[in-house]
């Protein structure tokens, strides 16, 4: 097990790398984007990148703090559902209320690689290129459906 300062010097360091890893990749808008704190342009809802010793995965995570517009956002998605699982190379898991350790509930969309491990160097660029893939695949949704989900919030 590692020790707090270990862990977060491997969180910066592999965090850092795959920053490195995606500097010349463009949003499909073509602006610059920082992949590992992706602009969702909407104040609830965060994509956020996972690794563990386990799997590696991408969410989409939908948490404003009225339970209502959580509804509306989650509904507008399953209408997008067709399209956005269309664009995206592997299977949507669709978790309509996640109960998180602090007791809030939230919407969250996942893409997840399973049997790759974080502190493995050598699953490094495999769960590299799975962010990278997905995260493009993505973004090609987002960015053109985003509107929709920005003015449900506004």
């Amino acid at each position: 097990m590692l020790s707090k300062e270990e862990q977060r010097e491997k969180n910066k360091a592999f965090w850092g790398a795959f920053n490195d890893y995606m500097k010349k990749t463009r949003s499909s808008n073509g602006r610059r984007v920082n992949w590992v704190s992706y602009p969702t342009d909407v104040s609830c809802i965060f994509l956020r990148l996972y690794a563990d010793s386990k799997r590696a995965a991408i969410y989409l995570d939908i948490q404003p703090k009225d339970v209502g517009v959580r509804e509306i956002i989650w509904e507008q998605l399953l209408e997008l559902k067709v399209v956005l699982e269309n664009s995206m190379s592997i299977e949507t898991q669709w978790i309509d209320n996640l109960q998180l350790p602090d007791g809030r509930s939230i919407s969250r969309l996942s893409w997840s690689l399973e049997q790759v491990n974080y502190f493995s160097s050598a699953d490094q660029q495999k769960i590299f290129d799975f962010f990278q893939a997905h995260l493009i695949e993505f973004d090609l949704f987002y960015q053109e459906f985003k509107d929709i989900l920005i003015n449900l919030v506004d």
